[in-house]
């Protein structure tokens, strides 16, 4: 152990940060818990300094240095492990307010995404390019995955045309917050027909994909360049396995050595330490990529499937050692 502190950086409730925070305090690596969007400007106290002249040059090999202190703890600014932080707020009401609110993003995102030798998991810079779907298509591509055929649109004569070509389904671009009813739900990826598609696709951007026989999916869980992969069987005709949870089986599956430089060139794409992976299993063994989300959950999968996801996320923030840093 090199002693560096991590910074953990997420929301009041993360069951998933709390396995990764109780296996660092295990080995005694310094930990400090915050969350930007809601803790700052207090109780986090942000100290950091940078220009030529200045001490934190030497602290910090010429880049920005300092502390962050969250009531009575304090750490150097060193590792950050981003994991799901709430949003920065935007600010509303008086102009004082709307201009504090974007100091306080600007400033301490701005810090926290310029540290010089941090390691990042991930950079929260990263993590945001890889959130869409666009770009991680036709990166899986670039890597060398196979990527069923895509459609992106608003026009609906395009929609329904893609629609007839081949069985499709239809998923969103992104997972955001949806209710039905005053109730949380989710948007899950479903079979469309091109008799189903009408006017209303014009309303926003839509994007539909080619469905792939699949007899399983897989999802693959990326920490620096290790991997670790799981099967997961829904019942048949399940399109969306999310939306069965109670429902599933899993276990471990190997990852061929091809797969594996794919998983660690689409990560090197975008700089990313971290990524889970789904991926639509066929008959004969092939898996299609799907999509990447660069701050996916991985906890449940872990106890499912006995993946040792924790240890190696705590040995990537306590050693270092990866080339996305």
């Amino acid at each position: 152990m090199d002693g560096r502190p991590v910074l953990v950086c997420t929301e009041f409730e993360d069951a998933t940060a709390d396995l990764v925070i109780a296996e660092l305090n295990r080995r005694r690596v310094p930990v400090l818990r915050f969350d930007p969007g809601r803790d700052f400007p207090s109780p986090v106290v942000l100290a950091a300094r940078v220009g030529t002249g200045d001490a934190s040059r030497t602290e910090s090999g010429g880049g920005w240095g300092g502390r962050l202190t969250v009531g009575k703890r304090t750490a150097d600014l060193s590792a950050l492990y981003h994991r799901r932080p709430s949003p920065y707020p935007t600010g509303s009401g008086e102009q004082a307010a709307r201009f504090a609110a974007q100091e306080n993003r600007r400033g301490l995102g701005g810090v926290l995404g310029a540290l010089p030798g941090c390691l990042y998991l991930s950079h929260p810079q990263a993590v945001a390019r890889a959130e869409y779907k666009p770009a991680q298509l036709s990166a899986a591509l670039r890597a060398g995955f196979t990527v069923p055929a895509t459609l992106i649109t608003n026009d609906p004569g395009e929609a329904k045309a893609f629609c007839a070509a081949q069985p499709t389904i239809y998923k969103p671009l992104h997972a955001g917050a949806y209710e039905v009813g005053g109730e949380p739900a989710g948007i899950w990826a479903a079979p469309v027909k091109a008799y189903e598609v009408d006017g209303a696709v014009s309303h926003s951007a839509h994007l539909f994909q080619a469905r792939v026989p699949k007899v399983a999916d897989v999802r693959a869980v990326v920490v620096g360049e290790q991997v670790f992969s799981a099967r997961i069987t829904a019942p048949p005709g399940v399109v969306d396995w999310r939306a069965e949870y109670q429902n599933l089986t899993y276990e471990p599956v190997a990852c061929s050595e091809e797969i594996r430089g794919a998983l660690v060139r689409f990560l090197a794409a975008f700089g990313l330490n971290f990524g889970a992976f789904d991926f639509a299993m066929t008959a004969d063994g092939a898996w299609w990529f799907l999509e990447c989300n660069p701050n996916g959950q991985w906890a449940w999968l872990e106890d499912a499937a006995g993946l040792p996801i924790t240890h190696a996320i705590a040995d990537l923030l306590e050693n270092g050692a990866s080339q996305h840093e």
